[in-house]
C-alpha cells in the first residue's frame, strides 16, 4: 500500500516504517497495523465531545453489495484496515438489515490493539450497538449471547414491547432514542457518547448511513473505492432521504494498493448548514 494524499516529505521518498529503506517516490508496502492505527487515529482536540466514523465499500460504479453481501466487492487490505478501525472504536454501530445479511458476530479482542486500548482507556474490544425499529432480530446468535464487551439494542418508545423484553433477557441493553417505531440518529448517538462511547464506528448499512447522514451527525467517511463494476441495481453506500442541500466533506487522506483506493473524508469547515 502507498500513501498518495497528503503529500508529505516522508511520501515523496519514503523512509518505511522504522527506518526502513528509502525509495524515491510513494512506494507500496504491506503497512503495519500500528501504521495503520497510526493513520485512522481519531481527532485528538479535547474540544471534541464525540466522534461518528463511517467504514463503507463501494465499486466503480456505485454498488455497496453484490449479491446482497459488501465481502465480494472488498479485498484483504480493506479487511485489515476495517480491523483496524474496529481497535481504535469505543463501539460500532451498525443495522439490523446488516446484522441478518452479514452474520455480525461480537467484535474480538486483538492483541495488536490491546496496549492501545488499555492507554486509551478502552474495554479489550469494541461494543456493538444495533439500530432497530422493529427489534426483528435472532437473540439466540452470538452477538448477544457471548458478546466480550455489552451488546447494546437502539430503539424507539414505539417498539414491540414483546421484543423489548426478549432483548433484555438475552442481556442486550436497550436504549431509547426515539418516538414510535423511529430511531432519531442525533439521540441515538447523544445516547451512546452519554454512556462514554465518544468513538463511534458505523459499518452500516446503507440506510442507517443514510440516516446519520441526512441528520448531518456524521463526521467522517472512509470510503474504499473498488476498482470492479456490477452493473444490476445493488444498493450506494448510503440510502433513504435527500440532503436539502449535499453536505460538503474534504479529503483527509488516500491510500492505493492493487487498484483499490482507501479514502478518507472529514466533514468540512465550510460546510453549508
Amino acid at each position: 500500500m502507498r500513501r498518495l494524499f497528503p503529500v508529505t516529505y516522508e511520501t515523496a521518498a519514503d523512509k518505511g516504517y522504522e527506518g526502513q529503506e528509502v525509495a524515491e517516490g510513494p512506494v507500496s508496502r504491506e503497512w503495519t497495523l500500528d501504521e495503520l492505527a497510526d493513520a485512522y487515529a481519531y481527532p485528538a482536540d479535547p474540544d471534541v465531545d464525540v466522534w461518528l466514523r463511517a467504514n463503507m465499500v463501494s465499486t466503480l460504479d456505485g454498488a455497496a453489495q453484490h449479491d446482497g453481501r459488501s465481502q465480494p466487492i472488498s479485498c484483504p487490505t480493506d479487511m485489515r484496515i476495517f480491523g483496524a478501525l474496529r481497535g481504535l472504536a469505543d463501539l460500532v454501530v451498525v443495522g439490523a438489515q446488516t446484522v441478518r445479511q452479514e452474520g455480525y458476530r461480537p467484535a474480538r479482542a486483538r492483541e495488536a490493539f490491546l496496549a492501545r486500548r488499555e492507554a486509551a482507556g478502552q474495554a479489550p474490544a469494541p461494543s456493538i450497538a444495533v439500530i432497530s425499529a422493529s427489534l426483528d432480530l435472532d437473540f439466540d446468535l452470538p452477538l448477544f449471547t457471548d458478546p466480550l464487551a455489552p451488546t447494546f439494542l437502539i430503539t424507539g418508545a414505539g417498539a414491540p414491547a414483546d421484543r423489548m423484553a426478549a432483548a433484555r433477557k438475552a442481556g442486550a441493553e436497550v436504549l431509547i432514542a426515539g418516538e414510535g417505531a423511529t430511531v432519531d440518529p442525533d439521540r441515538a448517538v447523544r445516547a451512546l457518547a452519554d454512556r462514554g462511547f465518544k468513538r463511534l464506528l458505523t459499518e452500516g448499512g446503507p440506510r442507517m448511513l443514510g440516516q446519520f447522514v441526512a441528520a448531518r451527525v456524521l463526521d467522517e467517511l472512509c470510503l474504499t473505492v473498488s476498482p470492479l463494476l456490477t452493473a444490476g441495481d445493488a444498493q450506494r453506500i448510503a440510502g433513504g432521504s435527500t440532503l436539502a442541500v449535499p453536505e460538503r466533506f474534504e479529503l483527509a487522506s488516500l491510500l492505493e494498493e492493487d487498484g483499490f483506493l482507501f479514502t478518507r473524508y472529514r466533514r468540512s469547515r465550510h460546510s453549508a448548514e
